[in-house]
């Protein structure tokens, strides 16, 4: 704006208030105007047409009694039509502003719990756009948009809220370390009580074996060798079992000293017990399989 020789430059964006011998006369446009001071006429100031933005901090408490600093960013602009009353009605219209958000948001947030105040921060500035559109239309401006910016809680209860969800957190990762130990013996067992039972068939399966090469070396030495009959075959097998097992016993040299009765009714009775041993161990194979 520049104002040479009784002509006036009003700015882009700007309107400029002209009064004749302190009464207002009419608002300027931008461009060119002439301003016969000489007449009395006068450019007592101008106002700007752009989108202001004022944060106003309002400290305030919760319905569950916490402290909190709601931060609320205003977006105003005075409208050109009524710039005469933008102009002449308020001294100070930033102050205006922020008296009525701090009467809108003590009013509000105290309705709300802390938590609720951070979902429905949109309804709280919805609160405020509107008490401050009734208000400050009366004077000429207009509310573009009001936003809750920033909900900034004391320092303990800050802290006090991330342990609180830390310790929730915690707690869904015992119960899931939980659940996966839980999955993991369960199938420790399944695998183990498999493992058993497909051990026992190969136990069986080997005593089935040596139940039938037994079996057939019987048969085949009663065929080749006349006069002797199964039991004569089946001591004799024993027997050289027997010897053999004393033999690895006497080999190792981490065996531990053993006593065993040795002479012609001793062996008679181990044959007699390996006998039993192996007819029942048949008896078992028949019945796994």
């Amino acid at each position: 704006m520049g104002q040479t020789l009784g002509c006036m430059q009003v700015d882009q964006s700007t309107v400029a208030i002209k009064e004749n011998f302190g009464k207002f006369d009419h608002v300027l446009e931008p461009g060119c105007h002439c301003v016969p001071w000489c007449l009395g006429s006068y450019v007592v100031g101008v106002l700007s047409m752009r989108v202001q933005q004022l944060d106003v901090r309002c400290e305030t408490k919760t319905k569950d009694n916490v402290f909190v600093n709601v931060v609320a960013s205003v977006q105003y602009r005075a409208i050109q039509t009524n710039a005469k009353d933008a102009f002449y009605k308020l001294t100070n219209p930033r102050e205006q502003i922020q008296s009525y958000v701090f009467d809108v948001v003590r009013a509000t947030v105290p309705k709300m719990n802390l938590d609720d105040v951070f979902e429905q921060k949109s309804e709280v500035g919805k609160a405020v756009a509107d008490e401050l559109e009734k208000a400050m239309s009366n004077y000429g401006f207009e509310i573009v948009q009001t936003l809750i910016v920033d909900i900034v809680p004391d320092d303990t209860v800050k802290r006090a809220m991330n342990e609180i969800n830390a310790a929730s957190r915690m707690r869904v990762a015992t119960q899931e370390k939980a659940e996966a130990e839980k999955i993991l013996q369960v199938k420790r067992a399944e695998a183990e009580a498999e493992s058993k039972y497909l051990s026992g068939l190969g136990i069986a399966r080997q005593r089935q074996a040596i139940v039938d090469g037994l079996r057939e070396s019987v048969l085949n030495f009663s065929h080749n060798v006349p006069g002797t009959t199964a039991k004569d075959v089946m001591d004799m097998v024993l027997v050289t079992q027997y010897f053999d097992t004393m033999r690895d016993i006497g080999a190792s040299s981490k065996n531990s000293t053993v006593f065993i009765p040795h002479g012609p009714g001793a062996v008679r009775d181990v044959a007699d017990q390996i006998r039993n041993g192996l007819l029942q161990g048949e008896a078992g194979s028949s019945s796994l399989i």
